[in-house]
């Protein structure tokens, strides 16, 4: 898989791919991840990639020029499967779309700034809006970070147990049931028994009530939507 990410601020991106899980997926060859500057396509001799909204109002808008041009380009290079713009008015994020992305090729995941982006860059590139959550942040790229791993852990042969991400919280629209490790006992509370009782169809038993009666009781809306499959 390779994950073309556009954005004016760069630097915010150094640091979330170059450590655990999504480090260890480019260094198995799994997954690449290319960060380009949006700023490097503008022909303004400032670089200036924003300006005033038309009709007034607060806020500067991203420019389509340097946009359009970057997005141009890698198109010519390759195909992409999805031009993915994150905004707080997309689809909200949920694990099937994560899971849903993840089975793709190629993709470009553009970080809107400032006010947004110009409506005819999204009319003309944009392929599909994501947001992570019903709240604003500075830019898209702490969203373009967020959305990368929930994709790039599922990919086949990132984790080093595949089974783990079958298992994680969502799946099922569910969440995940307690997990616990050693020691049996601290500070006075145990580690449920059936856990140690060795008899596995009974813990698949346990966890699945437990997931059931988390889900219920956190998210009723998961619940709901669970309980209407």
């Amino acid at each position: 898989m390779r994950i073309d990410i556009l954005t004016v601020v760069p630097e915010i991106l150094s640091g979330p791919f170059n450590a655990s899980i999504v480090k260890r997926a480019q260094d198995k060859g799994l997954c690449e991840i290319f960060v380009h500057n949006i700023r490097d396509y503008s022909t303004d001799k400032h670089k200036r990639v924003d300006d005033y909204q038309y009709g007034g109002g607060a806020g500067m808008v991203m420019q389509c020029q340097p946009i359009s041009d970057l997005i141009e380009k890698l198109c010519a290079e390759r195909t992409y499967d999805e031009i993915i713009f994150l905004t707080p008015d997309g689809e909200v994020l949920e694990q099937a779309i994560s899971n849903e992305l993840s089975l793709k090729g190629n993709l470009i995941l553009l970080c809107g700034h400032y006010k947004g982006v110009d409506e005819r860059i999204r009319e003309m590139y944009i392929t599909r809006e994501i947001s992570i959550g019903s709240y604003v942040l500075s830019g898209g790229e702490l969203a373009a970070a967020v959305l990368a791993d929930s994709i790039i852990r599922l990919i086949p042969g990132v984790l080093n147990d595949e089974q783990s991400a079958l298992s994680d919280s969502f799946q099922d629209d569910l969440l995940s049931a307690p997990v616990y490790t050693r020691p049996e006992e601290f500070k006075g509370k145990r580690v449920p028994e059936i856990l140690l009782s060795g008899d596995f169809k009974k813990i698949e038993q346990y966890r699945e009530e437990e997931a059931i009666r988390r889900t219920k009781e956190r998210r009723p809306d998961l619940y709901k939507k669970w309980t209407n499959q």
